[in-house]
């Protein structure tokens, strides 16, 4: 059969179709094998980004905010330990210490491997008294890391909380023999020992911590507590002195120096150091109850009042301090108040003979006879039976009744009350809390100023950051939130977080729907601002990035672009990741805004924080200078300025530059004056 022409050209119309659609179809497959390794990678990526993004707020102590980014990542891949890890330290730094442990479980189920996961849980189970198994904690810690003397410190001080001393002194002994020069060791085994009433052997491992470390001041705490001990009152005085000037927060020691001086008769200096003690403490016991007694016999009875007021209400069954306050009342006239405090002490101990004679007076001054006639034939029939032998005798559950810090006799209600057991107040090793902290002394550089949706609540409240291109870029963009110039950046509450990740969502969802990005490039700067807020710099850095290539123009994106760098390259140097490249990338962009934008006192400021941060000083100082030239209310750039100064070794001009500081407002500049001028 012959094939005409048509039939062929139909014929090989259909091969080629056929081929192109198998074509279509192999291309089809291989975008899509592509795709099954690409998009798990590219949504491994943007986890990865949220992790960085939370680990920067945890960083900077936004801690709320950070745990909506661990969240976030829990959600999606629960397995995986870090989140878990993350979002405890936040939560331990909010004092959520059970929600904290229990994320530590979680973490350590999934890598049973990580010697800080174990670290952290110990931490949170000793701030929850749990200090066997915070103990057990660091037994697996120190197996993944043996040479971490704050492992070994931490357990140490476990077993003595938990009264294990024998496991104690073993353990102190290794960390002798490994860290022959660690004061904390022969500390620590010094308290072992007075635990162990042999203050003779605590002597001499105090005596060889302080010959180590004479400005430790837990080793003055404990010297003192073994003169306390031995009723060495003037020795207790000095040593407590030499504490309190080390460590000036601890309340215990105020106590204690209190009552040393109360028996060298320094009653005056005893009342400043319950005064101090309660000032830092307004709920500390001991305090108010040995003021209120000195205040009696210094004769000062209406405060001597307030201050058994306050112990009633801690404790309303104390007799010693009800029974204190009735002497009180009698004292001032309110016989009724006496008599009802008097009455709650003889209902207690009915045999009290010096309660029964007090409210008998009270009563006749009354004019209440009969009353005064029972309490005194009360007396009278106890003071026979006491001849006879036959006066009944407090039982041990009465006994318990009275409260454990007092001694029982109740003829000793006019004495000072001293603690059954004297601790001294540790400082666990933890890289946890205050890590950050300890970065923020009171020297620091102010922070820079940014870009923010948040309006400045902290700080100079009379000083209003204006700038002509913020302004500009308010009436031309119109955005729903106008951008403000902050110095201080605020800690989010979880509400403020969640409205911000919506306004990332909704100006994503608008990103996607325009078409014609040049004209409405505006939102770009939006998102980024929005990024900057919920500090998820590496993102606000890509819309800038994208903005500043449609517009080059724009000084205020080169400058945010420049701050979130700098935040980032912060944050980057603690993981201990290197900054250089990116550190001139940020001075580059400074550059550029102030190339376009040279009469903003704002940027010269940040880019004199970023000299200051490379200890460049001398350019620093200029920019400062500048800064204040365009600004004179700004206040940060004196603080800096000053500091800078004092850096590069001119200490007057310097603190002639806090001392401005301080007067525009900035009252933290006093506190670094007194302390460079007292060195």
């Amino acid at each position: 059969m012959r094939i005409s022409g048509k039939m062929k050209k139909g014929m090989k119309r259909g091969r080629n179709a056929l081929r192109f659609y198998q074509s279509s179809v192999m291309h089809f497959l291989f975008v899509c094998f592509c795709l099954s390794f690409c998009l798990p990678s590219m949504a491994q990526y943007n986890i990865d980004r949220i992790l960085n993004a939370g680990r920067g707020a945890l960083y900077y102590e936004d801690y709320v905010l950070s745990m909506q980014y661990f969240n976030q990542v829990i959600a999606a891949k629960p397995y995986m330990y870090e989140p878990w890890y993350y979002r405890a330290i936040a939560k331990y730094n909010l004092d959520d210490y059970q929600g904290a442990e229990q994320d530590c479980n979680e973490a350590i189920n999934l890598n049973p491997y990580i010697s800080g996961l174990y670290d952290l849980r110990g931490v949170c189970r000793i701030r929850l008294q749990k200090f066997k198994e915070a103990a057990a904690d660091y037994d697996m810690a120190i197996l993944h890391d043996p040479t971490s003397q704050g492992l070994w410190y931490n357990r140490a001080l476990c077993r003595i909380q938990d009264k294990d001393y024998e496991k104690a002194h073993f353990e102190l002994d290794s960390m002798m023999n490994r860290w022959k020069s660690n004061a904390k060791v022969y500390q620590l085994k010094a308290e072992v020992c007075m635990q162990q009433k042999d203050t003779l052997k605590a002597s001499s491992f105090l005596d060889k911590s302080l010959e180590l470390d004479p400005y430790d001041g837990e080793a003055w705490t404990v010297r003192a507590m073994i003169s306390l001990s031995r009723r060495k009152w003037k020795d207790a005085d000095e040593q407590l002195g030499r504490a309190i000037h080390l460590k000036p927060t601890v309340v215990g020691n105020y106590v204690n120096r209190a009552l040393a001086r109360y028996n060298t008769n320094n009653l005056r200096g005893a009342l400043a150091d319950y005064d101090k003690a309660l000032e830092l403490d307004p709920n500390n016991f001991l305090a108010h109850y040995n003021r209120g007694q000195l205040r009696v016999q210094v004769g000062d009875d209406n405060r001597a009042i307030s201050d058994f007021d306050f112990i009633i209400r801690m404790e309303p069954n104390n007799i010693m301090a009800i029974f204190n306050r009735a002497l009180l009342l009698d004292r001032t006239g309110d016989m009724e108040g006496a008599i009802r405090d008097y009455t709650r002490v003889i209902d207690e101990f009915p045999n009290f003979w010096t309660g029964l004679q007090y409210r008998a007076n009270c009563y006749r001054r009354l004019g209440m006879t009969a009353k005064a006639e029972q309490d005194e034939f009360r007396i009278l029939k106890a003071q026979m039976d006491k001849h006879l032998g036959i006066q009944p005798r407090w039982s041990k559950n009465k006994q318990k009744e009275v409260r454990k810090l007092s001694d029982i006799d109740m003829n000793k209600y006019n004495q000072l009350v001293e603690a059954d057991e004297n601790e001294v107040e540790h400082e666990y090793a933890s890289a946890y809390r205050g890590k950050v902290q300890n970065r923020k002394v009171d020297d620091e550089l102010m922070p820079m100023y940014e870009l923010s949706f948040l309006q400045q609540t902290e700080g100079l409240k009379s000083f209003a950051a204006f700038d002509h291109d913020v302004e500009q870029f308010n009436r031309t963009a119109k955005p729903n939130h106008p951008l403000h110039i902050i110095c201080h950046h605020q800690v989010l509450t979880q509400k403020e977080a969640q409205h911000y990740f919506a306004l990332i969502d909704s100006l994503t969802d608008r990103i996607a729907t325009i078409t014609d990005l040049r004209k409405d490039r505006h939102v770009l700067i939006q998102r980024a601002v929005a990024y900057s807020v919920v500090q998820n710099f590496d993102a606000a850095i890509n819309d800038l990035t994208a903005y500043v290539q449609i517009d080059s123009t724009a000084s205020i994106a080169y400058w945010q672009r420049a701050v979130c760098q700098s935040l980032m390259n912060e944050f980057n140097q603690s993981q201990g990741m290197e900054g250089n490249l990116k550190a001139a990338r940020t001075l580059a962009d400074f550059d550029e805004a102030l190339r376009l934008n040279p009469q903003n006192a704002f940027v010269y400021y940040d880019r004199a924080n970023l000299y200051a941060a490379r200890k460049d000083y001398v350019h620093a100082i200029d920019d400062y200078t500048k800064a204040i030239s365009l600004e004179p209310g700004l206040a940060e750039a004196y603080y800096n300025r000053g500091l800078a100064r004092i850096r590069n070794g001119n200490k007057k001009e310097g603190i002639n530059d806090l001392s401005k500081a301080g007067e525009l407002g900035l009252y933290d500049a006093y506190s670094v004056i007194k302390k460079y001028r007292d060195k």
